[in-house]
């Protein structure tokens, strides 16, 4: 799953998803890219070698105004031929490439200017006449780097994915064309990547040639503050967390750390039984300009937090499933895929059907891995899930008219961009609503064989396969359904209907199953204040979802307001500022206050909005007091949520 963190960048931000299961905030998108239309001026692609290699070369040393330079020099032959900008980006689910930061391109053949065309119906297609006797074109262009909330590129550290960087032929599959990239960073920075460098000279690094569809699976992360550090020390497969930094105080992990990051590895392979990498590197961003991310490959992950998620560990503790929920997708996601998220070339629609699959297994296996590895401690993976949890209690209506299936159609209906009445109109619940599908199963799994097979039974013979392969396994809904039931006998296809393909899904039911229960009380959990207390300022939310239904922002603003509940019947709307409670200058504390206040009056609570030009006192009959969620033990049942999170020997 793909998302900036601060920039909104699309694909999931599994970051985000979490931050807007707290929040109720709608995933944000930088900017919203035109769907490639189907056009017959484009070939096709083929599953045929494109002749020749195509050389790629990025100068990416202008980091005072966030320009990458490009170059390329393609093998032709004489004709008409169509090169594509990439559109469908893996991990993004949704037409996300950012063809208006391509600017200045120019084609050339013998050193004249070659006249291009954009095809009229896909603005990610250029369209070309090669003339006779000409063996190779120069394509020269810039991209523009984002710089919409969070940077690509700053004085320190860049993060560079090859997808946005490069034009590549029409009409082969992306496996079948060669690329020999190459760039160069500004002087004495370091960088990691997937990719394995075969020369460099004066700050250019060339790499051996790759497929094009790998060299856009392998990015780079560069800069001034680096460190590699080694997670698997002894093991015959590598793997490295590369890390950049804002200031070289921010590379520094405590020996405990160290070790929980490791066993992170550790425990990821014992569930798995393999591994599909020759070999893994995390790239880790810590930077508080440098826009967060969290971007799933196969032999790497983009990964993007605050430049103290080291340095003040105790108030990272929210941040620290992203790691292993990008890891995970190594395995569910790249190696193993929906077979309709596979497709030959970048430009070529992908559909989403099983993304509580792709995303919603992962999205469980990122907590469960997070709490193996001792990257959170039991407590805390409880509070993380009571918050999920919670929003499926009372918090998603929308279920009243959608399906958790038909929500795998959001990041292309609504390509990430923020939606008003989130719990209404729901966005890519397949994630966390996912989440707690894949908990129900584990919980079964367990019932059906007293507690000798489990969920890992399952994700060992579904994605172990092949152990030390990376050929792309696709699979399809009846695959998911006989791999359970070679763990145990059931009607696993009914149970998959009823929880994604139907109104108003059970989705409590697995934690009950699983021995606990939510409940709400008046305090925080330790793992929800983290959030207010957080440094990030894009996290820094007000939480009332569970009381009077709305979320505020820092700027005292509305960030999201519940469907139905009590400040939605009051027709408080988001994006009004609230100036006043009870007759008082608004603040976190005096809202605080008056909610729980209100529980022992019969007075409504009096806000005072300003809105569209206007002041605007609602009252919000509410009288519950303040609610934070938080599971406990159901007496007398079996508790298999301590044993799923248990770390395996």
């Amino acid at each position: 799953m793909s998302i900036f963190f601060r920039s909104g960048r699309p694909g999931l931000h599994r970051v985000l998803v979490r931050l807007a299961l707290i929040s109720g905030m709608a995933v944000a998108a930088a900017s919203v890219q035109a769907q490639p239309a189907h056009s017959a001026k484009v070939p096709a692609p083929v599953d045929t070698p494109y002749p020749g290699t195509i050389a790629l070369h990025v100068d990416a040393r202008d980091t005072a105004q966030g320009i990458f330079r490009v170059h390329e020099t393609i093998p032709v032959r004489p004709g008409r031929m169509t090169l594509l900008y990439p559109a469908w980006i893996p991990g993004d689910h949704s037409p996300t490439g950012p063809v208006a930061m391509l600017a200045g391109l120019e084609l050339r053949a013998n050193g004249k200017l070659l006249t291009w065309t954009r095809d009229e119906y896909d603005v990610y297609a250029f369209h070309v006449d090669v003339p006779a006797g000409v063996s190779q074109i120069d394509a020269d262009f810039q991209y523009l780097s984002s710089r919409h909330g969070g940077f690509e590129m700053t004085d320190r550290m860049l993060m560079l994915e090859w997808n946005k960087m490069a034009l590549y032929p029409a009409g082969h599959y992306t496996r079948r064309i060669t690329f020999k990239p190459s760039v160069t960073l500004p002087q004495g920075w370091k960088f990691g990547s997937a990719l394995r460098a075969a020369s460099a000279s004066d700050g250019t690094t060339t790499f051996k040639p790759v497929t094009f569809n790998n060299l856009v699976d392998s990015p780079i992360y560069a800069g001034k503050y680096f460190k590699r550090v080694d997670l698997a020390p002894g093991a015959k497969v590598s793997v490295h967390l590369d890390m950049v930094a804002d200031a070289p105080k921010d590379l520094a992990l405590t020996p405990e750390q160290l070790k929980m990051h490791r066993s992170l590895v550790t425990q990821a392979t014992r569930l798995f039984g393999s591994h599909h990498y020759d070999h893994y590197d995390f790239l880790l961003s810590l930077s508080d300009h440098l826009a967060g991310n969290g971007l799933e490959h196969h032999q790497s992950s983009e990964n993007g937090l605050g430049a103290d998620y080291f340095t003040h560990w105790e108030a990272s503790a929210p941040d620290r499933d992203l790691l292993a929920h990008e890891y995970t997708h190594s395995w569910n996601g790249k190696f193993r895929r929906p077979a309709d998220l596979w497709t030959p070339n970048f430009n070529v629609p992908m559909g989403d059907s099983l993304l509580w699959v792709y995303e919603g297994q992962t999205q469980y296996w990122g907590f469960v891995l997070t709490a193996r590895s001792g990257m959170w401690s039991p407590r805390q993976f409880r509070d993380a899930l009571a918050i999920v949890a919670a929003k499926y209690d009372h918090d998603r209506p929308g279920f009243q008219w959608r399906t958790l299936e038909d929500t795998t159609n959001d990041p292309t209906a609504a390509r990430r961009a923020p939606l008003p009445y989130r719990s209404w109109q729901m966005s890519e619940e397949y994630y966390s609503a996912g989440q707690m599908v894949w908990l129900a199963i584990d919980a079964k799994l367990r019932a059906l064989t007293h507690d000798r097979k489990s969920l890992d039974d399952f994700a060992r013979a579904f994605f172990g396969i092949d152990n030390g392969s990376y050929v792309t396994h696709t699979y399809t809904f009846d695959d998911v359904v006989a791999a359970l039931n070679g763990v145990a006998k059931y009607d696993w296809a009914k149970f998959l209907r009823t929880h994604a393909y139907t109104r108003n899904p059970p989705l409590l039911d697995g934690l009950r199953a699983a021995g606990w229960k939510l409940v709400y009380t008046d305090k925080k959990s330790p793992y929800e204040q983290r959030y207010d207390d957080s440094s990030q300022s894009a996290r820094h939310l007000y939480n009332y979802a569970w009381s009077i239904g709305m979320t505020m922002n820092k700027d005292g603003t509305v960030n999201d307001v519940l469907w139905d509940g009590p400040a939605f019947k009051a027709g408080v709307s988001t994006g009004a500022t609230l100036i006043a409670v009870n007759g008082h200058d608004y603040s976190d504390a005096a809202l605080r206050d008056a909610i729980a206040a209100a529980k022992h009056a019969t007075a409504p609570i009096r806000l005072t909005f300003k809105y569209q030009g206007g002041i605007r006192t609602v009252d919000v009959d509410y009288h519950e007091g303040l609610k934070y969620p938080h599971l406990v033990r159901i007496k007398g049942t079996p508790d298999y949520l301590s044993r799923i999170i248990a770390p395996r020997k």
